[in-house]
């Protein structure tokens, strides 16, 4: 019924403003079904690709293979959404790129300024083991949001290292610290338990102490079978 009320253009537009997911849904793809040439898409992609909800910038993204642009969906490889990047990968691999050889030209440059998060983990997305190389530097990057990604990434490939992890749960971001917390649970028992332990402290910032508690809690388990040791303070 709405495709028959609006206009392409008004049923992107609905698709981009709308909370409801129903109705995102159903505009996008009613509004992303009418056009019938290139120029016919002028109105309706640009309300998709640049909505917040990233389901609608997904449907965005995969219509523009159809809509002659493959090559506008390369920005979208960097996307902070998963789904997003999911398909900008699929629309660039099917006009014969190399999403891989995308990401990996990105985060060459350990300290580039301009490297955003979504390149970061796009590349452990589909890349392997070997990509774990690029990925290290990132650890140090200045900005957290790449730090962060760098360190799913490696924990998404299984190159997570403790011993080059472990100084990130005292990370300044949060989001640096919950992501290096969920890293280095697996090996918690690899991990000093009274380090764990001082970070569970109450002089602790309060993001340090809620990521050290799992593994602090684990460690203590492990320490307790082999007898002793203080208990981890719940943050």
């Amino acid at each position: 019924m709405a495709s028959q009320l609006l206009r392409p253009a008004e049923l992107a537009d609905a698709a981009a403003r709308d909370q409801d997911p129903v109705v995102q849904d159903l505009c996008a793809t009613a509004a992303l079904t009418a056009p019938r040439d290139e120029e016919s898409y002028e109105s309706v992609l640009p309300p998709l690709l640049s909505a917040r909800n990233p389901r609608v910038r997904s449907a965005g993204v995969t219509a523009l293979r159809r809509a002659g642009r493959s090559k506008q969906a390369e920005p979208f490889l960097s996307d902070r959404s998963a789904l997003v990047r999911a398909c900008a990968r699929n629309v660039v691999r099917q006009q014969g790129g190399d999403p891989a050889a995308w990401y990996r030209e990105r985060c060459k440059a350990p300290n580039d300024p301009e490297l955003l998060p979504g390149a970061v983990i796009g590349l452990a997305e589909c890349g392997n083991r070997a990509e774990a190389g690029l990925l290290r530097p990132l650890l140090a990057h200045p900005a957290a949001g790449v730090r962060a990604r760098a360190v799913a990434g490696l924990r998404a490939l299984d190159c997570a290292d403790v011993k080059q992890m472990r100084p990130l749960l005292d990370d300044p971001a949060a989001e640096v610290v919950r992501e290096t917390a969920t890293a280095l649970l697996p090996s918690a028992k690899e991990l000093p338990a009274d380090w764990l332990l001082e970070r569970t402290s109450s002089q602790r910032p309060q993001h340090v102490c809620v990521g050290a508690f799992p593994a602090a809690r684990r460690a203590r388990r492990h320490r307790g079978a082999a007898g002793g040791g203080r208990s981890a303070r719940r943050p």
